[in-house]
């Protein structure tokens, strides 16, 4: 097996070396120059689909200029995902996108400098910490909900992500946000969106010089709490990974990696939690006897509020946030590039070869899910646990080395926010109304989802 220290060091070459032939992998590459980035970035569930069809569950493929192979299922999953032998580098597969815009994210790590850096961070996400951060979002979220506008049609995704930027400013940051929330959510919002900037050129007005500005805002801002935060001694995570950086020893994190850290988890909570809750509410005004059944469940406990004494009375509730992020995982495709050779199913897979997953290609698979189109949350109670057919056919959350560090935090914000809003309003779309999504670079709804809410 090849040492992760090892496996660092020659992953970090790789964007130096020439990327192998893949002619005797199965597969196309679509259009010159643009490959398959179009039907990539305007159907990706379509494309994947077609092409899986065409040749199989693995094939070559061309998108935003990077050829690459596509690996597909559970047993896809779990070899890449587990990456026994230290061969398959996130950071290599990200950093083309990313790494100017969420510079060293846990995500745009590898191996040993990843487990280094994932072992601090998870002292952040411990029952304790969870706890108190639960007891922060109840009452932010519940007032946050009662501002909103009864009996007339809103864009959701506009308020549900205003509303979770300003409990993660409180929760991550420990910040009462201001009159700078409005620019810290456009700088995430410009971020992201650039990280699909084909022309990658500092020319004002494009994708990339909004993203590139967003992120040195996000700097900025980050910095200048930092030196109050390492002194503080309060509960949010901001305050929790400062500690914990602190407690391994002089400068186990920079401020600079501090900063970084809390970009990119101030993201991906944020971002990812809003795809999931876009999701989720669409499809519960979509099956009104589910939204029922939930409110129901909620009524049985008896608090103003979610603690970790009750949060588990919540199983319904637990069934359709996984039944959603089946039909609906926020990100939908996980890319690696192999700093060594290696061969899967008898393909064999050269040195610096980029190769995608697809979590939303597994999670619509016959062969592991019933009638798999069909919104079915029973699907994942204890009696029929479709899920548990292989350890790898769910993965919205991801899996190994790499599995997302906030995956309970992240059920718990989302059965917090279900159950204040299911309290206190019923949901509906209009008839027929079925919710257009782009699904790269996160799945979100194109149209902002118009709902109504009307009092419970």
């Amino acid at each position: 097996m090849v040492s992760m220290d090892t496996a660092q060091a020659r992953a970090a070459r790789l964007p130096r070396l020439p990327q192998r032939r893949l002619d005797h992998i199965p597969g196309d590459y679509g259009w010159p120059l643009l490959g398959q980035t179009l039907p990539f970035l305007r159907d990706y569930h379509g494309l994947v689909q077609r092409q899986a069809a065409r040749h199989g569950l693995v094939h070559r493929g061309s998108i935003l200029f990077q050829r690459g192979v596509t690996l597909l299922g559970p047993q896809a999953n779990e070899f890449v995902l587990r990456d026994q032998e230290h061969v398959f580098s996130s950071r290599a597969a990200w950093n083309p996108i990313l790494e100017r815009l969420f510079t060293d994210g846990l995500m745009l790590r590898d191996f040993a400098d990843h487990k280094f850096h994932r072992r601090i961070m998870q002292q952040a996400f411990k029952k304790p910490a969870l706890a108190s951060y639960l007891a922060r979002m109840n009452p932010r979220i519940a007032e946050g909900i009662g501002e909103w506008p009864e009996g007339e049609t809103f864009s959701f995704f506009d308020r549900v992500k205003a509303l979770l930027l300003d409990v993660g400013a409180q929760t991550f940051l420990g910040l009462e946000m201001g009159p700078e929330a409005d620019r810290v959510n456009r700088s995430f919002i410009d971020a992201a969106d650039a990280s699909l900037a084909l022309l990658r050129l500092p020319i004002p007005g494009t994708l990339w010089h909004r993203g590139m500005r967003g992120r040195r805002y996000l700097e900025q801002f980050m910095a200048g709490l930092i030196p109050a935060k390492r002194a503080a001694r309060e509960a949010d995570f901001f305050s929790e990974l400062c500690r914990a950086a602190d407690q391994e020893g002089e400068n186990a994190f920079t401020e600079q990696d501090v900063a970084n850290h809390m970009i990119f988890l101030l993201f991906a909570a944020h971002d990812t939690t809003t795809s999931t809750l876009c999701s989720l509410i669409y499809l519960l005004a979509q099956h009104p006897q589910w939204q029922d059944a939930l409110a129901r469940e909620i009524a049985t406990i008896d608090a103003p509020a979610l603690d970790y004494d009750n949060i588990h009375q919540l199983e319904k509730t637990g069934w359709v946030f996984r039944e959603t992020l089946r039909l609906r995982p926020p990100l939908t495709t996980f890319p690696r590039r192999t700093a060594e050779e290696v061969t899967f199913q008898g393909h064999r897979l050269p040195r610096n070869t980029l190769v995608n997953l697809s979590p939303l290609f597994t999670h619509y698979m016959p062969e592991y899910w019933s009638e798999p189109e069909r919104f079915d949350p029973e699907r994942f109670s204890d009696q029929r646990a479709e899920h548990k057919r292989h350890p790898f056919q769910w993965i919205p959350f991801g899996g190994g080395h790499h599995k997302c560090v906030g995956l309970n935090f992240a059920e718990l914000q989302t059965k917090t926010f279900l159950f204040h809003f299911l309290r206190r309003y019923r949901v509906s779309v209009a008839p027929g109304y079925q919710m257009p999504v782009q699904l790269v670079p996160l799945a979100m709804p194109k149209d902002g989802l118009p709902v109504r809410i009307e009092p419970r």
